[in-house]
């Protein structure tokens, strides 16, 4: 293994994970004052990304992981079908899909106006963006040179 092979967008990827993983720990979701308000049933905040989404947060976790092995087949120098990065930003675009749709438009509890996000919520938003943005940059720096159609 050879650590100088990483450059800054693998850096800014493995920090993006890192972030989103942290993130799914710490409270997404607080209530308001209004003594109806609920989430799950329960009146007693905070409530992390681990405790209100039974499906999604295994999701994230295993997106977290992404960056890591990107950067270990950076590292090994692995051969690949495909640009490094590539299915690393698939995976991160569909994570910030999915933490974007669950606490914008689909926010659990009720009353939805009375459920406010919280600092996990945000920080999982800017570790997928980060995702994005660093296995991107990787992408386009070993991408394949595509051709015009007709030439061999």
């Amino acid at each position: 293994m050879q650590p100088q092979r990483l450059n800054v967008s693998e850096l800014v990827a493995l920090a993006g994970g890192a972030l989103l993983a942290v993130g799914v720990f710490l409270p997404w979701y607080s209530l308001s004052d209004n003594p109806n308000a609920n989430i799950q049933g329960s009146t007693e905040g905070p409530f992390t990304g681990w405790m209100v989404h039974d499906i999604l947060r295994w999701i994230l976790v295993v997106a977290a992981i992404a960056p890591f092995i990107l950067a270990y087949i950076v590292l090994r120098d692995h051969t690949l079908s495909w640009a490094r990065g590539e299915l690393t930003a698939v995976i991160a675009i569909a994570a910030f899909g999915l933490v974007a749709y669950n606490g914008l438009l689909d926010t659990p509890g009720e009353p939805s106006g009375q459920i406010s996000l919280a600092v996990g919520f945000y920080m999982a938003v800017v570790g997928t963006l980060a995702m994005i943005g660093g296995s991107v940059l990787r992408s386009a720096e070993s991408g394949q040179r595509r051709r015009p159609p007709g030439v061999l």
